[in-house]
């Protein structure tokens, strides 16, 4: 008896020990995330990439909103935007009442303050946007007021947006093909565009959550004299707005298929590196009232890129737009922004590999 009770106790003890040892190795096994690069996506993506946009500002008076309530914004180019992904850069924010702490003993008439009625955001909606920046200097101008109302509104109209600290990065599904997108400026709330290294390491992080990786910057010095990019830390007023070149291959590097600038207000060049697009800038897209629309400040792409399921550039069709304080954004028959981009790379990129025909980029053959 005492002998089979032994026995009991030893085959009991080797129960319990193979049972701990079961649920210790399912615990401490990593979880393996799936190969996205071994899923099957669509062959060809389609993104509609524009610059700056705000339609109008009710701050500091209605007399600096269009007169037909922005309804008519996007019309010349309402065909046009179309795409798996169509961004911008929402310079401004969506608040419908409210002074600005920036305009703090300035007249309100030279301060550039923009906050659009909260009725303007169905307009983006409306006219195709699904993915915008929030990562600049304007969609704070109205401190965290004018923040979380700008979010929540987006979030109501199920547009995609990053930039913000408490809202870095996002990640979303569309016809089976998986986004990360994030986006960087030097402003206070933003994430940074000088912190190379975080950068870096979120989109490092969003490559193995994503099949495709758009980055946006918000950077370099603003207007005619900073049209070039000049692979160092540009200062605007005294404000370091980034190294944009450093950061661009930087997050490329790092596992971003797409790299799209703005934040100079004019065009700039664009690059391809490492199989992966990138434009330095793409100027004013569509923004009413206080912005200047002189010379190039009064032109810009609107660029329709295609890449293939492993994020790589396969060509871009550029449709030129411009802008007047009376006509506002109509197309460009004269094509003036493609030629400035090709102008601009040719100069910037000595010996790139990019052909410029008929309002098309690609790779020379």
């Amino acid at each position: 008896m005492k002998f089979f009770n032994t026995l009991m106790l030893a085959a009991f003890t080797v129960v319990i020990l193979i049972s701990c040892t079961s649920n210790n190795a399912q615990v401490n096994t990593p979880v393996v995330k799936q190969d996205t690069a071994s899923r099957k996506i669509k062959d060809t993506i389609s993104i509609t990439a524009v610059g700056d946009i705000m339609l109008g500002s009710a701050f500091p008076s209605k007399t600096n909103l269009p007169p037909d309530d922005a309804l008519n914004s996007f019309q010349a180019v309402n065909s046009l935007l179309k795409g798996d992904i169509v961004f911008g850069n929402l310079e401004g924010c969506f608040l419908n009442a409210g002074s600005s702490n920036k305009c703090n003993g300035i007249n309100p008439n030279s301060c550039y303050a923009f906050r659009m009625p909260e009725r303007y955001a169905g307009i983006y909606k409306q006219a195709g946007f699904n993915v915008l920046s929030i990562a600049n200097n304007h969609v704070g101008d109205f401190d965290a007021r004018g923040r979380k109302n700008t979010t929540r509104i987006l979030d109501s109209l199920q547009i995609h947006y990053a930039g913000q600290v408490n809202k870095p990065y996002e990640v979303f599904e569309k016809d089976s093909v998986k986004y990360a997108f994030c986006a960087f400026a030097p402003n206070e709330n933003t994430v940074s565009i000088n912190k190379i290294d975080s950068a870096k390491a979120l989109v490092s992080r969003l490559k193995t959550m994503a099949d495709i990786v758009i980055v946006s910057f918000h950077g370099g010095g603003e207007g005619a004299r900073f049209e070039h990019v000049p692979r160092k830390n540009e200062i605007f007023y005294k404000e370091n707005r980034g190294n944009v070149y450093a950061f661009a291959h930087a997050v490329i590097d790092a596992g971003a298929d797409v790299v799209l600038g703005h934040g100079p207000h004019v065009p700039r060049a664009v690059e391809v590196y490492k199989n992966k697009f990138i434009a330095y800038s793409l100027g004013n897209f569509c923004t009413y009232g206080m912005f200047s629309l002189k010379g190039n400040n009064g032109i810009a792409p609107l660029l329709q890129l295609k890449i293939n399921a492993q994020g790589n550039f396969l060509y871009a069709d550029v449709v030129s737009i411009q802008q007047d304080k009376i006509n506002r954004l109509t197309i460009d028959d004269n094509h003036r922004a493609f030629r400035r981009i090709k102008e601009l790379t040719d100069i910037d990129f000595t010996g790139h590999q990019l052909k410029f025909e008929h309002n098309k980029i690609s790779l020379k053959d």
